[in-house]
Order: C-alpha cells, then structure tokens, then sequence
C-alpha cells in the first residue's frame, strides 16, 4: 500500500504561525516569557520567546535590520545561552511592535 503522508508541521512553525496570526496571544506569550528572566536558571526561556516572536513578525534577519544589530548578534543575544543588553531587548522589542512595561511584583519592599 503506497499513501501520501502529509508534511508534519514542526510545533515551532506552527507556534510562529499563531503568534503572527494573534498579536494579542503573541503579547500574552511574551509577557509570561519574560518573567522568566528574573531567574538565571530558567532565562533561556524568555530569549527564546523573544527569537519566536521575532521569527513571527519578520523573520530575524529583518527584525536584526530594523532594531539595527547584526544577524549574528541578535542570533546568539536570543540563544538559549543569550545575555542581551537592555537596548537590544529594547530595540528587538520595538522592531516587532512592542515595549517595555513595568508592572508591581508580587511583593513589596519593606
């Protein structure tokens, strides 16, 4: 018996594929992701989810030409081992169309 087996859409590609579909899902996304980077040991998470919605919304190599950093740079900023400064998270940010926003924490300061 010889069947045609459908191409399997990776779940990365079909993350991407949401996330450009719904910006506020991709806010949402992001928003969690990010609070990961409060914890050294869990902070690939939220680079990553960076990378993802930056895949979503251009692609890296045009989100690295908008936000003004090198491709590779951007590659390794948003890797799992990443270590981004503060204006390329800001710049990364606003090339897909968003910002940096405080909010209180969990806790207060005495």
């Amino acid at each position: 018996m010889n069947r045609k087996l459908n191409a399997a859409v990776s779940h990365h590609d079909r993350e991407v594929a949401e996330l450009r579909a719904d910006r506020e899902l991709a806010v949402e996304y992001l928003k969690a992701a990010m609070e990961s980077l409060d914890n050294p040991d869990n902070r690939a998470a939220g680079l990553l989810a960076l990378r993802t919605v930056a895949e979503a919304y251009g692609g890296l190599g045009a989100v690295s030409a908008e936000a003004g950093i090198s491709r590779e740079s951007l590659y390794r900023a948003l890797s799992a081992k990443g270590n981004p400064t503060l204006k390329t998270l800001l710049a990364v940010l606003k090339a897909v169309g968003m910002k940096l926003s405080v909010e209180p924490g969990h806790h207060a300061a005495a």
